[in-house]
């Protein structure tokens, strides 16, 4: 009886203690944006922090759209490009792969050689804007990973892509 007296007054002071907030405040914790850092800056994380993937991702944008059957870059690719580059060349320390994809039609040998083309189409398009190509890999999943999967128009279109994945550290 003792030991569970002992357990019941452990976790209730357990729970009160989580309640007050314990050594932080709410708007110390990681992740909110509201911290500090350790030379009293603050600090962000996520998707405001213009240095961080999440950011990439959401901002600039981390894939770019093809017309049926090509690799040919269309204006609104080429800005989502010129961003991209923009933000490697600001960031240095990441790498890319560029994943290159199309939809479901067609032979997996053809759609895997089209993906192979639009992940190149990316490749030197970064690179022509500055990015070292030794930062740079691409890889092709043809019609492999789509993320739409219906026989219309609006499926197809979304499957038909290049996607910039950011990594840290070099390339193998």
């Amino acid at each position: 009886m003792k030991t569970l007296s002992t357990a019941v007054l452990l976790v209730a002071s357990m729970g009160l203690s989580a309640c007050s907030g314990g050594l932080f405040n709410q708007n110390d914790r990681l992740g909110t944006g509201g911290g500090a850092g350790i030379d009293n800056t603050p600090v962000t994380t996520g998707a405001l922090d213009p240095s961080s993937v999440a950011y990439f991702n959401q901002t600039i944008g981390d894939r770019v759209l093809f017309a049926v059957d090509t690799s040919t870059l269309t204006d609104v690719g080429r800005a989502t490009l010129a961003q991209q580059a923009g933000w490697l060349n600001t960031n240095t320390t990441y790498t890319a792969i560029i994943e290159g994809h199309a939809d479901e039609q067609g032979t997996r040998e053809y759609n895997l050689a089209l993906g192979a083309r639009r992940a190149a189409a990316v490749r030197d398009y970064l690179v022509s804007q500055g990015v070292p190509d030794a930062r740079l890999r691409t890889v092709t999943f043809g019609k492999e990973r789509p993320i739409e999967i219906c026989s219309t128009e609006a499926c197809y279109s979304k499957n038909r892509r290049a996607v910039t994945v950011i990594g840290a550290g070099a390339i193998s």
